[in-house]
């Protein structure tokens, strides 16, 4: 074991207590977390004030000089420590403490030369110093100190416990030397030199204690580079592995289903976006490899007709597809859409979701057993055991980030070779999160949409516009139009947004009253057949508004609504805003999204629905909301945002990820500048990084 992987406990001035704190409060374990626990920020201390100097409006000043007398003044809990703190040129200020007075009794000395270091103000006209930190100057000039100090992250608990971000430092003060001595290179010299890297111990040396502002950006940088190379070092390996390791059936025909459908069954034409990624799966699929490939296209895109074109292929070469999606409500309408499309071919296609009978499940599994059913189309009732393909060659997951690895994988195992895998999504995924979370699949996106498909307007109103609002909405009913109206609904304030949807419910039938109007409504309380049967009557058209909850986000499909108003839209997040957006806009008819707002919104409310109203482009959409919310969030994985990096930024730090990524294909393909020597310090480093790298949703 290395000196590294020493528990904390044993690192001078922690001792058992504190190390439970370290572990419970910032999973600090060994003296490698300690190392690897950087600071969040630094505070210059290069720089001495005189106290003439100081002016009290400062964030913070640093102060030499000695307290020439310290007093305790009042009793019990009114008492506060007073000195009297005079700088070297003779010049006086007050320097006062309400906490700690025991400890600062024992611990300061008068006339003893001391750094003292936070926030002036005034106090009865004259300069002050409430609670600043206080150095003795032996203790500031020591080796390790730096002028650069590093704030370190810290929790309520710990600092109740006197473990603030100065413990921390000084614990790091401590470790440095222990460890010195085991920090192995990560990085051969040949990409330190390329891209002027500093040597791993001197980067972590420096990005605890930096002499200098460039110096402190050179560790930032190397740490950062080194971080980002070895997580896409193993996407890719792990990409190059499978390719490598595990074979795909492969599809050399394409034959009557393809043809036919493609020929004389094509709703519309296909776009080229979309011709390009048809032509990217039928390399997959004949290549003898497996496929794993993510599909990533905004709402009314054309995924399913590529989805289904790619499945006829498979069927063409005797294999079975399975395509299975987050909810009932979208595993039907995948149903019913597909059975339309295919309704011509000799193509068997059927659903099974938690709601199907016993009797119509007995009968399906027969016939997917024997290999009458060419297309499954379900939920996750699709991954029970009793669900036996014959010849399962094609899976399609929509919406998978709706799906665990574990519910995937059960997937792949009703499958003698692995099944390829196209996975869909509308929720556009930033071109930095597809490299680091998806980087071991290879990404095909449609971006253009389908000919005739205008662009849909968006416009913000307040609660005040509603009356304007409704006479836009009775304009577009009379052109025989229909209109959704959504309200949020977060799972904290279920009572609260119950209500606000009745009553939503209850002022639209006053404002479009029977029998001039038909309003449907749509709720998570509602049982399923009442459900179906509301959008069942917005579908066919007996009813033109429908006022529902974000049940609707995914799998209502009506060309005929085009206007989408969305209440308190400040409340819902923007790729989820975009989500709803995309219910409208699938007729030829010009189609709009109202955002509706209360007259008070927070600076990120006012820049969502500022880029709602300024674009359609969902990716466009999707780098706003990465910027607002952070990747972790996005993703899923945690609420910090930063996706399980402990130093890298894959918003701000786009440039160093291409360029680590660049290296890490050229280590893979063979192409690499480095030694053999060097090569083997990569492989080395990275076994032990895998240890250490977040679980991502992987496909495999």
């Amino acid at each position: 074991m290395s000196e590294l992987d020493s528990p904390i406990e044993f690192l001078k001035g922690v001792g058992p207590a504190r190390a439970e704190l370290l572990r419970s409060e910032l999973n600090i374990r060994t003296f490698r977390d300690l190392l690897h626990y950087y600071p969040f920020r630094h505070i210059d201390r290069s720089k001495f004030y005189s106290i003439r100097e100081i002016d009290p409006d400062s964030a913070l000043v640093q102060v030499k000089g000695k307290f020439l007398h310290l007093d305790a003044i009042g009793a019990n809990r009114a008492t506060r420590m007073v000195g009297a703190f005079q700088d070297e040129h003779g010049e006086l200020m007050e320097v006062v403490w309400f906490r700690g007075i025991t400890w600062l009794k024992k611990s300061l000395k008068e006339n003893v030369p001391y750094v003292i270091f936070g926030k002036p103000g005034l106090y009865k006209g004259k300069i002050q110093m409430s609670h600043p930190e206080v150095e003795s100057m032996e203790s500031f000039d020591r080796p390790l100190k730096g002028r650069l100090e590093g704030v370190y992250s810290t929790t309520e608990k710990l600092k109740a416990r006197k473990v603030d971000s100065r413990t921390i430092r000084k614990l790091v003060e401590a470790l440095i030397p222990a460890v010195e001595p085991f920090m192995s290179e990560s990085l051969p010299e040949t990409l330190r030199k390329k891209y002027d890297l500093l040597s791993r111990r001197h980067a972590l040396k420096s990005i605890h204690f930096p002499a200098t502002t460039d110096e402190l950006a050179q560790a930032q940088k190397t740490l950062k580079f080194e971080e980002l190379f070895y997580v896409q070092l193993r996407l890719i390996q792990v990409k190059a592995q499978r390719d490598k390791t595990i074979k795909g059936n492969v599809f050399n025909h394409v034959g009557h289903a393809f043809n036919s459908f493609y020929n004389d069954h094509l709703p519309f034409p296909l776009t080229g976006a979309q011709k390009r990624v048809i032509k990217e799966v039928r390399r997959d699929v004949g290549s003898g490899q497996q496929m794993n490939r993510l599909l990533q296209g905004d709402v009314g895109s054309g995924k399913t007709i590529v989805a289904l074109l790619c499945g006829l292929i498979a069927i063409d070469n005797g294999f079975q597809v399975a395509l299975m999606a987050p909810t009932e409500i979208l595993a039907q309408q995948h149903f019913e859409t597909i059975s339309e499309l295919v309704e011509n071919l000799e193509v068997e296609v059927s659903i099974l979701t938690g709601s199907s009978k016993t009797a119509y499940r007995k009968e399906l599994h027969e016939r997917l057993e024997n290999g009458q059913i060419n297309i499954l189309i379900g939920t996750h009732a699709l991954l029970e055991d009793k669900v036996k393909f014959k010849n399962l060659g094609f899976v399609i997951i929509d919406e998978q980030h709706r799906f665990g690895v574990a519910q995937r994988s059960r997937l792949w195992k009703k499958s003698i070779n692995p099944p390829h895998i196209l996975v869909m999504t509308a929720t556009p995924i930033p071109r930095t999160l597809a490299m680091t979370v998806y980087g071991d699949l290879d990404v095909s996106v449609i971006d253009e949409l389908p000919p005739g498909r205008k662009p849909i307007k968006t416009v913000h109103r307040r609660d005040k516009d509603r009356l304007q609002v409704f006479g836009f909405m009775k304009d577009e009913i009379k052109k025989g139009r229909q209109v959704y109206i959504v309200y949020p609904l977060i799972e904290e304030s279920q009572k609260l947004d119950y209500k606000d949807l009745m009553d939503g419910y209850e002022s639209i039938c006053r404002a479009f009253a029977q029998p001039e109007y038909q309003v449907a409504i749509v709720h998570g309380k509602m049982k399923p057949e009442d459900k179906d049967f509301e959008m069942k009557r917005f579908a066919s058209g007996q009813c033109q508004i429908m006022v529902a909850t974000t049940v609707i986000e995914v799998g209502v499909n009506v060309p005929n609504a085009t206007v989408m108003i969305i209440e308190s839209a400040e409340r819902f997040g923007l790729s989820q805003l975009h989500q709803l957006r995309g219910r409208v806009g699938r007729g030829a008819d010009q189609s709009f999204c109202i955002l509706m707002t209360g007259h008070k919104l927070s600076n990120e409310g006012r820049v969502r629905m500022k880029t709602m109203v300024e674009t359609n482009d969902g990716f466009v959409i999707s780098e706003v909301d990465l910027k607002l919310r952070g990747p972790g969030d996005i993703m899923g994985t945690q609420q910090s945002g930063s996706l399980g990096f402990q130093i890298a930024d894959i918003l701000k730090d786009t440039d160093l990820l291409e360029l680590a990524r660049k290296e890490a294909f050229s280590i893979i393909d063979g192409r690499s500048e480095m030694s053999k020597q060097e090569l083997d310090i990569v492989r080395n480093r990275l076994k032990i990084v895998m240890k250490r790298l977040p679980n991502w949703a992987r496909i495999s």
